[in-house]
């Protein structure tokens, strides 16, 4: 992971080159020299090392605490970020007041486009959503219309229900406003539930295919394992029980509520 890490600092630097940034970087007690890399590769880089494991959302809280930008960025440690994504990226989250998440387009090391970016969530937590009648709350998440060729497509720009947490642009301001991520999803979910509560707000969650990233996709490789199963169909019952039995209206300005809201796309 300290290779795959020192590349994805390098890109992200990279992509900050006209861009006035802060990085912070949250080691969860890793066992490799990561933490040394940081401090010898990357000296300005600001580290935070956990003494024991917290997950996902704890750490990225822990550095969300610190961060101090307009923007803030999250991004994983196992992708590659091209080098016009800050820019490009920064600027459409200008021109879009409401925009309170932006996601881009993904990639994986072989060039092969992850429908995890247009979607926001693979097909497991689709299923989730379609077996508890969740679905209907997740209407511009391709749900229904999957295979509508008039449906959204790897290169147009539109709404989305969900941003995925690969890369996650956010406005702080709404940020503040609707809080952080919840602590409960350790590993997987707590970008479903953010995106989920910035529409909430009345806020639009974005996929902006303009640029890109690559993804390496490194959890994927223990889908397996008991941690993962855990962690990951956990994240499925602890988002069942905050919202199914009493699932809140989603703001939509100047639409009835008893009809799902246009869809907002750009070519």
């Amino acid at each position: 992971m300290c290779t795959l890490l020192k590349q994805s600092v390098g890109s992200l630097i990279k992509a900050c080159k006209h861009v006035d940034y802060e990085l912070i970087v949250v080691d969860d007690n890793s066992t490799d020299k990561s933490v040394k890399m940081l401090r010898t590769e990357f000296p300005k880089v600001k580290v935070i090392r956990n003494e024991k494991s917290l997950g996902m959302a704890k750490c990225r809280n822990l550095a969300l605490e610190k961060a101090t930008g307009q923007y803030v960025l999250l991004a994983n440690a196992d992708t590659i970020t091209a080098s016009n994504a800050l820019e490009g990226t920064l600027s459409f989250m200008d021109n879009h007041g409401k925009a309170g998440a932006v996601g881009i387009r993904m990639l994986t090391p072989q060039g092969r486009f992850l429908q995890v970016s247009r979607r926001g969530f693979n097909l497991a937590w689709e299923s989730f959503f379609k077996l508890t009648g969740m679905a209907k709350h997740f209407v511009k998440s391709r749900l229904y219309k999957r295979k509508d060729e008039k449906w959204v497509d790897e290169f147009e720009t539109a709404e989305v229900d969900v941003v995925n947490g690969a890369f996650m642009l956010l406005r702080k301001s709404v940020l503040n406003e609707v809080g952080v991520l919840d602590e409960r999803f350790t590993m997987f979910g707590h970008d479903i539930d953010l995106s989920y509560r910035i529409r909430l707000a009345g806020y639009k969650n974005y996929y902006y295919p303009k640029t890109y990233i690559l993804n390496f996709r490194k959890q994927q490789s223990a889908k397996f394992t008991w941690a993962y199963i855990k962690h990951f169909y956990g994240a499925m019952i602890i988002f069942a029980a905050k919202y199914m039995f009493r699932m809140p209206e989603i703001k939509i300005p100047e639409v009835a509520p008893m009809f799902a809201p246009k869809y907002e796309l750009e070519k």
